[in-house]
């Protein structure tokens, strides 16, 4: 059992030595080195596109001027939605990842019929594969422009709309890579609280440093995640009784200094491979080492809910029970969100009591 849990977790965080990320998706990488991105915005009136601004080279906007139109005409663009593939461009990189999403606007008095009409936002770099990582915060950051997009004008096309459309690689997709690079080998305790639930205070930084970390905690946590829905009234008991004071992230000394500061062997047990991906300057596979991080979590939460139900009926299972929290090296997590999850069922209630006082237990033993 043990052997195929240790194969099982290894296996989750050996990303970069399997296919879970394509060649394309890390080459273009080396130390210290930031891919290259692009940017371009088209109006988009009726069935015809006109360019507003682009960062490609003269020779490529045409050939996604003409792939985009092709995706308009089959209707593959709704309103606000991105939409990732990849596309064959006359630049370096000649494949690459490209976000595009339709902003509508708004329907005036005059023309409440009219459909279709607004801007048409891409970004590309990278791969498809690791655009899609990030589709949330692509999403997000095109909605952050819209109230700038309801003229045709575009007068703050200088002032407000390029800077903005210049800076969509930088605020979309390197927020968990500076995170690790703030943090280092410290990124663990962070992992822990987004699995906890435990809030986290960052002080003397500035707001996008703040930004960055709320943004990472929330990337990271399961909250919604799981087989089950857990009420966010059964997590905050769940924190008010496990960890009674924030995780605080001083920024006035280099690296910063962490306070109230929690792990475990789960969590430890990623660290080298986040710093590993960060030495790197690759924020994709970070993103991919994110996310098979909370899918191993999960994985060993259902889990537990299954030894949980079955030890129920049978004491053998409770003893598998223990033997797997001891194993998993994340129990005071998992028991956590048991105990929330399950605050309606005495039964299941008794035993997570019981497993807790195991891994106390244990925990004495060890110290």
């Amino acid at each position: 059992m043990f052997t195929s849990q240790t194969s099982s977790f290894q296996d989750s965080i050996d990303v970069e030595e399997r296919d879970d990320f394509d060649s394309e998706d890390i080459s273009g990488y080396s130390q210290k080195t930031q891919l290259n991105c692009y940017y371009t915005i088209y109006l988009y009136q009726g069935t015809s596109l006109t360019l507003v601004d682009s960062s490609l080279p003269s020779e490529a906007e045409p050939e996604l001027r003409t792939y985009i139109s092709r995706r308009l005409s089959k209707g593959a663009l709704l309103g606000g939605m991105g939409n990732i593939a990849t596309v064959e461009l006359s630049i370096p990189e000649q494949a690459v990842g490209c976000y595009c999403c339709l902003v509508e606007q708004e329907r005036s008095p005059e023309q409440p019929d009219a459909d279709g009409n607004g801007y048409v936002i891409c970004f590309m770099g990278g791969s498809e594969k690791g655009l899609n990582l990030f589709r949330i915060e692509l999403d997000k950051y095109v909605q952050g422009l819209h109230s700038s997009l309801q003229t045709p004008e575009l007068q703050n096309l200088e002032t407000e709309v390029r800077p903005y459309l210049s800076r969509w690689y930088e605020e979309s997709v390197m927020h968990i890579h500076r995170v690790v690079q703030l943090v280092q080998s410290n990124i663990s305790f962070l992992l822990h609280a987004a699995l906890s639930h435990t809030p986290v205070e960052v002080t003397n930084s500035d707001d996008k440093t703040k930004a960055d970390v709320s943004r990472f905690i929330k990337a990271a946590s399961l909250q919604g995640l799981s087989q089950q829905d857990t009420t966010a009234a059964s997590l905050c008991k769940a924190i008010s009784e496990d960890t009674p004071s924030d995780l605080i992230i001083d920024c006035s000394t280099s690296p910063p200094t962490l306070s109230n500061s929690v792990s475990n062997r789960f969590c430890d047990d990623w660290i080298q491979a986040f710093l590993n991906a960060a030495e790197r300057c690759n924020p994709f596979l970070l993103r991919q080492i994110l996310e098979n991080f909370k899918l191993k979590a999960i994985q060993d939460m259902n889990s537990l809910k299954r030894y949980v139900r079955q030890a129920e009926m049978s004491h053998y299972a409770l003893f598998r029970c223990c033997q797997f929290l001891q194993g998993c090296g994340n129990g005071d997590v998992l028991l956590q969100n048991a105990r929330a999850e399950h605050s309606d069922l005495p039964e299941a209630c008794s035993i997570i009591s019981v497993l807790e006082e195991f891994l106390r237990e244990q925990s004495q033993a060890q110290a």
